[in-house]
């Protein structure tokens, strides 16, 4: 893979990287125990049971966003650690090298198609 393409990549994911960590950011806490781990925000419950209801409702909706933005800020992370290393584009599963236009569409993707 030439290195041209794995500086643009790198570009790519640190930039996404920034976008998810703010984006996680505005509505959870990172986790001082458990690398990569947010914990989402919620307020202290008063005595307003409609209120309570509303936070609860609202903090229910935010854990699969949470956890998907998790997910895919580990993503961004191990594929950067990959261009360190200088193995990033190579297929987990078979080792073989991932396509360009795959990379381009997704610079976080840890497999070629055949094994996605």
């Amino acid at each position: 893979m030439n290195q041209n393409l794995i500086d643009e990549q790198k570009l790519a994911l640190e930039k996404e990287k920034k976008e998810l960590t703010e984006s996680l950011q505005s509505f959870a806490t990172k986790d001082k125990n458990l690398e990569g781990d947010w914990d989402t925000k919620y307020k202290d419950m008063g005595n307003d049971w409609d209120s309570n209801s509303q936070e609860v409702t609202e903090y229910a909706t935010k854990i699969p966003v949470e956890h998907g933005l998790e997910l895919r800020l580990v993503d961004m992370n191990s594929a950067l650690e990959k261009i360190s290393k200088g193995s990033y584009g190579i297929c987990e599963k078979c080792g073989e090298p991932i396509d360009e236009e795959r990379l381009k569409a997704n610079p976080a993707a840890r497999n070629c198609v055949q094994h996605s």
